[in-house]
């Protein structure tokens, strides 16, 4: 079976770190919404006039749908999308017939050249300085007058806490302006339902390996909210891996250590070096890196590679030890990546024989190599692989905004905050925010990650919220 990659027509129009506007907006083609019902994503402030923060959520219906098997009319809803979780700032229009209107991204290539990763305080100035630029671009690019918006999505987690808060601080000023309601979306939610935008055959249940410099997690979709974990990673994400390796090779990371290795790696031999897979004695489904980044660093000084030289620079003979490295390095890397999802795919088809789709997505389902590899896996077990075009595996506004139109559309979001909310109002974030509940047979003793602080996951808090609703009899 081919792997469905279906062709995105929009533009895209990246930015290089510029910078304001006004929107204004009213819900288009609705009925009277309904009185937002909290859904215990975030806590209200003391004054009963102002809400906290994109995602308290209320529901207008009973339980979770698929939206595409609803019977009433389809309500044409058009959605702001803003994202600014890590190191990119987006924002994007999309409708939700699926059509893209606008996608913009201001990179931080710069600075993760300069700084070696992202600096947390380095990113927050940076996203506070394009903004508004970023955000006005995808308006005008769509041609949408702030009238004909819907609603805003903004990432509410998980990411870095200083990163998030320009995003959702934008989206409320926005939707308070213009008596908007307001979509909290989860970020990684929005990297596997980015791809039933693109590919409208994919129905839940489906799995979805979600694989990015930040996280690496595989998850069964069985409904719209409604996710089961069957493994993360327990230190380092496979992203954060290559751009480690990418970084001690002397690679450029303007263009981030994925692209940089898969690209160096074709002139490399993948077996020179021995690299150990990470946890064969493990019998789960969740991945480990940091060992395998404290492999490829002692290669690299037994090779005696000199980071400091770039790549561009290094002889002949030092630049085929470096190919090798990177060759083998990404060989073990994704072979860890496919043992996992074997077993993933073993379990979920336990738990649900219907599932026919596997979704890769986030920034590193962009390398070919790693694509190619899942293909093998996913076709051997009788799936197909849905991946999105690179354009919306890595972090974008595309995403945020489909995953808003989807809970907008059973009535999950927020009511408009206050206008004129004091910049310092308490804004409640999700940093470290689970997706799904554990599999049980997915708990393993080597799992290091830290509970503190993390808050409970998005599938708890709406599978909560829809047992408190009153049951309708008929």
């Amino acid at each position: 079976m081919a792997t469905l990659v279906p062709a995105i027509s929009s533009r895209i129009w990246r930015l290089n770190l510029l910078r304001s506007p006004k929107l204004f907006s009213q819900v288009k083609a609705m009925k009277p919404l309904p009185s937002p019902r909290r859904l215990g994503l975030t806590p209200p402030l003391n004054s009963s006039k102002t809400h906290c923060c994109a995602s308290d959520c209320s529901s207008r219906q009973a339980q979770l749908q698929n939206p595409s098997s609803s019977e009433s009319p389809e309500v044409d809803i058009t959605m702001l999308g803003i994202e600014t979780s890590c190191d990119d700032t987006a924002a994007a229009v999309v409708r939700s017939n699926g059509e893209i209107l606008s996608q913009v991204v201001s990179s931080q290539a710069e600075l993760l050249a300069q700084y070696g990763g992202v600096a947390p305080k380095m990113a927050q100035e940076a996203h506070a300085a394009v903004i508004d630029q970023v955000v006005q671009d995808a308006l005008d690019k769509a041609g949408v007058r702030e009238k004909d918006l819907s609603a805003v999505a903004v990432t509410i987690g998980p990411g870095l806490s200083l990163c998030l808060h320009v995003g959702v601080q934008k989206a409320r000023k926005i939707a308070g302006s213009f008596n908007l309601p307001l979509v909290g979306v989860h970020h990684m939610e929005a990297h596997a339902l980015v791809a039933r935008l693109v590919e409208k055959k994919l129905q839940f249940p489906f799995m979805a390996l979600l694989i990015s410099g930040g996280h690496n997690l595989v998850v069964l979709a069985r409904d719209l909210g409604h996710y089961i974990q069957l493994g993360t990673t327990i230190d380092d994400a496979i992203g954060e891996a290559y751009d480690k390796t990418a970084k001690w090779l002397g690679l450029d990371l303007r263009r981030s250590g994925g692209p940089a290795i898969e690209e160096l790696a074709l002139e490399g031999d993948a077996k020179a070096i021995k690299f150990t897979v990470p946890m064969k004695q493990h019998k789960d489904c969740n991945f480990s890196f940091a060992g395998l980044k404290n492999q490829v660093r002692l290669a690299i000084e037994a090779q005696n590679v000199t980071p400091e030289i770039p790549i561009s620079a290094a002889n002949s003979k030092e630049r085929s030890a470096r190919a090798n490295i990177a060759a083998s390095f990404q060989r073990v890397a994704v072979l860890h990546l496919e043992e996992k999802c074997q077993r993933a795919i073993e379990w979920a088809l336990k738990i649900d024989p219907s599932i026919k789709y596997l979704v890769a997505s986030g920034g590193v389902a962009s390398n070919k190599y790693v694509r190619s590899r899942l293909k093998q896996v996913v076709e051997k077990n009788g799936l197909q692989l849905v991946c999105p075009p690179p354009s919306l595996c890595t972090d974008n506004g595309v995403m945020i905004a489909w995953t808003g139109i989807e809970h907008f559309r059973v009535g999950r979001f927020d009511p408009p905050p206050p206008v004129n909310e004091p910049d310092d109002v308490k804004i409640d974030l999700r940093p470290r925010w689970p997706l799904g509940e554990e599999y049980v047979e997915g708990r393993s003793i080597a799992r290091s990650v830290k509970t503190a602080r993390v808050h409970p996951s998005l599938t708890s808090i709406i599978q909560e919220s829809l047992q408190k609703q009153p049951k309708h009899t008929t």
